[in-house]
Formats: structure tokens, sequence, C-alpha cells
């Protein structure tokens, strides 16, 4: 089942065409008023409805069968750039179809990668990971503030007044270090991925080149080809999420790894808004010092089948 972070009048309008509905009839089923409803829409990215209203079109997703997910997809994935009518619902994708976990600490959703080999590196040579499970998305500025409420863990710099924007909760959370990231993770009850571990999360187990394959298509991503030139919501680009349903291994932010190069430096994956498509191929390398924060850097965590028992 496609998963929807924060619902906009861009899904608003994506969602109720691929229901068949009218504004009318979706007004009936969220108990609010047509107008309102053409409101949000004709406002896209810029409207975001109330929770209540949030928490009924989850509700409504839900009970939308197959064919309404894959048109769904179809129409955001149309909206994000004309290289993208080509792509293959991922509903038919049976790792896609709600079967993700919550984590019994954060409760964030996390996707099962099963022990066994893949094909990593440049050379796509075999290496065998254990079972691990990983965040479904990157940390978000939302589940960073519960995090900072939490343990007094100072909140990013580009926070106006020590809040983030509402227009920015689903976005994925930067400019944080290794460090950062790490105090989070552990706050979790769970870790930072090793590069193996992210790597094969993105690639699957066939060595191929991206997450949604061998295809150089920078509009299934958030990279600098895309032009959009800033991080945009973690579940966005449905089309290209990774074999085990993974959202945002290529672009937006890069990703922090617990794999360490040198003596106070660590791996980054995954590449960001400001890479070109070619930085985000998840066998590149990339590092840095434990205690850089960009804002283009940020992170998702990941655990054992241990950690995910309550």
């Amino acid at each position: 089942m496609p998963l929807v972070t924060q619902w906009t009048g861009r899904e608003i309008k994506a969602f109720r065409t691929a229901m068949r509905m009218s504004l009318l009839d979706l007004s009936h089923e969220l108990s609010v008023s047509d107008r309102i409803i053409a409101r949000w829409e004709s406002e896209g990215n810029n409207c975001i409805p109330r929770m209540i209203n949030q928490a009924g079109l989850d509700t409504l997703l839900a009970r939308a069968g197959a064919d309404v997910h894959g048109r769904f997809v179809g129409l955001l994935a149309a909206a994000d750039g004309p290289a993208l009518h080509q792509l293959a619902e991922p509903a038919e994708n049976p790792t896609i179809s709600g079967r993700y976990t919550r984590h019994p600490r954060d409760g964030r959703l996390m996707a099962r990668i099963p022990e066994g080999i893949f094909l990593g590196g440049a050379q796509c040579e075999p290496a065998w990971v254990d079972e691990f499970y990983i965040d479904v998305f990157p940390v978000t500025n939302a589940d960073y503030a519960r995090f900072c409420a939490a343990t007094g863990h100072p909140v990013p710099q580009y926070w106006d007044g020590g809040r983030c924007a509402q227009r920015h909760y689903d976005h994925p959370v930067v400019e944080v270090s290794w460090r950062d990231a790490q105090a989070f993770a552990t706050w979790a009850g769970k870790t930072l991925p090793a590069a193996s571990q992210w790597e094969k999360a993105a690639r699957g187990t066939t060595g191929a080149t991206f997450p949604w394959g061998d295809q150089r298509t920078a509009a299934k991503c958030n990279v600098r080809e895309t032009g959009v030139g800033a991080t945009t919501s973690v579940s966005r680009y449905h089309s290209g999420v990774s074999p085990y349903g993974v959202y945002d291994l290529v672009g937006n932010v890069w990703e922090w790894c617990s794999t360490s190069s040198t003596k106070g430096r660590f791996e980054l994956k995954g590449s960001a808004f400001t890479s070109p498509l070619f930085r985000g191929e998840p066998a590149v390398w990339n590092d840095a010092n434990d205690f850089m924060h960009d804002d283009d850097t940020g992170f998702r965590c990941a655990c054992t089948p241990e950690q995910m028992v309550p």
C-alpha cells in the first residue's frame, strides 16, 4: 500500500482522481464541505489539512483497493515529471502492500531485509548480510523534534526559534552530525545502518544500479537534475522505492552510516537534492567527519530482529 506521511492538496487531488470521486463524494466521506476540498486542491503543496482530516484520508487510502493504489501512485509520479509515466505500479510489489512493522520504541515504520547474499559495491561482488530492519523513511523533522523534546538534545540551527516550520514536518531533518544521528538511534533503541546494510536495502540482491532498476531516471528522486533545489516530503517519490519498499534511498539527503572509514570519519550514502544523479548510485562511496553537519545531510536507523521485540 502506498504511504503518505503528510497529506497536502497535491496528494488529495491525486487520491480523489484515483478513487473516481467528485468533490461532493469525497466531502461526504470526510464530513467536510466540498468547498474546503476544492480549496485544499487549489493550494496544492501549500495546504496541510488538520490532523483529523489527515487521519480520515489515511483510513480511506487503507480501505482502497490495489487498482486505486496503482492509479494514485501513477498520478503522483506523473506530477513529479514526464519520465515517470512509464513506471510499474508499486501496488504489484508484495513488499509495498502494507506489511511494514512499527518499531516498539519510537513507533516508526520499518522494512524487514532478510538475511542472505547480495551483489554490492562498484564491482557487484557477493556479500553476506544478516537479517535486519531499516526505517522506511529518513528521520523527519517531526521525528527529531520528539527526540529533542524527550532528551533535551539541541535542535538543528535552521529551526526558527527552536521550532521546525509545519510545512517541513515530513521533510528529512538536516544539519545533523554523525554524533547527533547516533544519539537519536540510541534513544530510539536502534543503530545507524552499516554501509552494507544500507546498500542491500537500496539495491536488493541482484546488483541493480538504483533502487528502481538500472534506468538513469532523475525524476524518480530528488536530485540536482530534478530541479527542486530543497528537501521534499520523505514519501513523495513513490516510484523510486527499493525492492524492499524503502523510500528516499537516492536523493533528498545524504544519510549517515555506522561504518567508519578512518578514525572520526563515517560513510555517507544516497546523495542529496544538491547532488547529480550519478552520485546517488548506492554503490558510490562518500564519507565525512563525525562532527560535520550540512543542509543536505540526514539519516535513518536500522535494528536487529532482537531490537524489534517489545
